[in-house]
């Protein structure tokens, strides 16, 4: 767990039922769908549109499980109809809120960019919450930071899965590559974001353990 998500506000946590493997879980573990006035379900991560929810894991093969075997239906005690695609919508939706939490911080002064201010929030306690870095990289910027962090023992999980277009339309800037994110409400949102994300994408594609396998 990122020291961004240790520090955030504690909630209550609500329990709800996951349509495809029937166990009852915290709400950080899951997603909710709801009803279209068409009947169709539809993806809310903010889980706020009205109406009756339905509830599933946070992750690819469950989603097309609840899908496939049409298990939204008992959900919502009626035949509803489920998008083939559903569990990508949930992805882009969940990589979406992730890129505007990136932008609010930045905005505020959270969110420092280029290998030289990585270097620095590494070495300076209480070190970043995150650390961001394009899947498109190069190597050996990306190799130079990872040893840093390595050797000081940082914890700061790594978001790796934009490309460098994809950080530098969300930020407003040229070439965002390397970012450190520091604690604050966004990194809070954001490790939370990330829980769920992880379960329909490698987080970091282009890290080290990926590199080896």
């Amino acid at each position: 767990m990122s020291r961004g998500a240790r520090h955030g506000r504690s909630k209550p946590v609500r329990e709800r039922r996951c349509v495809a493997t029937g166990e009852v879980k915290g709400e950080e573990d899951l997603l909710r769908v709801a009803l279209s006035p068409e009947g169709r379900v539809t993806p809310d991560v903010a889980a706020r549109l009205p109406g009756r929810g339905g509830w599933v894991t946070a992750d690819r093969a469950l989603v097309d499980k609840a899908v496939k075997k049409r298990l939204f239906n008992r959900a919502f005690e009626q035949p509803v109809e489920a998008p083939d695609d559903l569990a990508d919508q949930f992805e882009a939706l969940l990589k979406a809120r992730v890129l505007n939490l990136l932008g609010l911080a930045r905005r505020a002064g959270r969110l420092e960019l280029g290998s030289d201010a990585v270097r620095l929030a590494l070495q300076t306690e209480p070190g970043p919450a995150w650390r961001l870095e394009a899947s498109d990289a190069a190597p050996d910027g990306r190799k130079k930071l990872d040893h840093l962090a390595k050797a000081i023992e940082s914890d700061a999980p790594v978001l790796g899965c934009y490309d460098a277009d994809a950080l530098s339309r969300a930020l407003g800037v040229g070439n965002a590559v390397h970012g450190a994110l520091a604690q604050g409400p966004e990194a809070a949102g954001i490790s939370a974001l990330a829980s769920k994300l992880a379960g329909f994408v490698n987080l970091d594609p282009a890290g080290p353990g990926a590199q080896k396998s």
